[in-house]
């Protein structure tokens, strides 16, 4: 990859960006949950798509500290959480002591977990997809990890289009930025952006088609996430909330046939 040392790659990059935020990361309004609407919101979206748990196997991709895998959990799902971040496998396994959970958290490779074939009954994974590198690869692994009749759900936006309310901000002198990220991280956030398979815009809908070619069906885009965004915009700044409100934020469900 253009920018990168022969020993070390985007995907080393995007390794270590992650570990150096998992300190801090459950601060951010948008990864930890702040509120119990917003923690209903979730509830409501999972429920939705991939029904009760029932003690049915889960595996949360991209883990991080966890915040997917107990909401998986508080609803009857035998939960395993993979990242490839040992500091945000820490920060989850801690959290998982301290709430009582019995989380099974792993380090894996997304795009190459080597868990059993056909082993899961629901995959999730939160805002996973625009950091792949070969999101085909990534896809095709998920579908032979998911049994027959087993569901994916990806949550996650198409945060290369700038919302109108981006434009304006940034037409009254606003200046660009990515939440509270230092300008450090801002700019290795930036790098890791333009290396990987969503570069660019990445439509819920270009998504599903890749999804598709791998052999999922019945997909479903769903952008009514008003019961999670509006919680989540009351904890931030004016500006930050009416963001969050006008992005092009999504869930995508399909199946493995």
């Amino acid at each position: 990859m253009s920018g990168f040392g022969a020993n070390y790659s985007i995907r080393d990059e995007i390794r270590e960006f992650w570990s150096e935020r998992a300190a801090t990361f459950d601060q951010s309004v948008g990864h930890e949950i702040f509120s119990e609407a917003e923690r209903r919101g979730w509830h409501q979206l999972i429920r939705k798509h991939l029904g009760d748990g029932a003690g049915r196997k889960a595996l949360d991709l991209a883990s991080g500290t966890g915040v997917i895998s107990h909401l998986l959990h508080d609803m009857g799902f035998a939960v395993t959480g993979a990242d490839w971040s040992e500091a945000m496998l820490a920060q989850a396994r801690a959290k998982s002591l301290q709430r009582g959970s019995n989380i099974r958290f792993i380090m894996r490779d997304a795009e190459n977990t080597q868990e059993p074939r056909a082993s899961y009954d629901v995959i999730t994974n939160r805002h996973l997809v625009w950091t792949l590198v070969d999101a085909s690869a990534a896809f095709e692994e998920w579908f032979e990890l998911l049994k027959p009749g087993g569901k994916l759900l990806i949550v996650d936006g198409n945060m290369g289009r700038k919302s109108w309310v981006t434009r304006l901000r940034l037409r009254f002198g606003g200046k660009p930025g990515h939440g509270n990220l230092a300008p450090g991280m801002a700019e290795r956030l930036q790098r890791i952006r333009e290396h990987v398979h969503f570069s660019g815009e990445m439509p819920a809908e270009t998504v599903v088609a890749e999804l598709l070619k791998v052999g999922f069906v019945d997909p479903v885009i769903d952008r009514q996430l008003i019961a999670i965004h509006w919680p989540q915009a009351r904890k931030m700044s004016f500006w930050r909330g009416l963001e969050r409100l006008t992005q092009d934020r999504f869930a995508i469900c399909v199946r493995k046939p």
